[in-house]
């Protein structure tokens, strides 16, 4: 996965940093914010998190409870938009399977 090579997760980092500062302020991790600001964008996306583990679950499950503020969207907007995300989504074998 090229979006987590060791360079791309070095260019990354900024972006991490903010949403981990997110999480910290709303006393939450920082998969449930993202979880969280997916949720936020519009009733009818849902995100599909994948893991093993329980806790991970639970932790996972937790992120519906959490409602992200005006304040926190926009500062996830900013974000996102300011710090450019490096590294491919999917190899270039994968992405031929995409969009067929």
């Amino acid at each position: 996965m090229p979006r987590f090579t060791p360079q791309a997760r070095k260019s990354n980092r900024a972006l991490v940093e903010r949403v981990e500062a997110l999480a910290i302020r709303n006393r939450a991790t920082p998969a449930q914010i993202a979880l969280a600001w997916v949720l936020a964008q519009h009733p009818s996306m849902v995100p599909i998190p994948g893991t093993t583990k329980l806790h991970r679950l639970e932790e996972n499950l937790a992120a519906s409870a959490l409602v992200l503020n005006a304040e926190d969207l926009a500062e996830l907007e900013a974000a996102t938009s300011q710090i450019p995300v490096h590294g491919d989504r999917y190899s270039v074998a994968a992405q031929r399977w995409i969009n067929r």
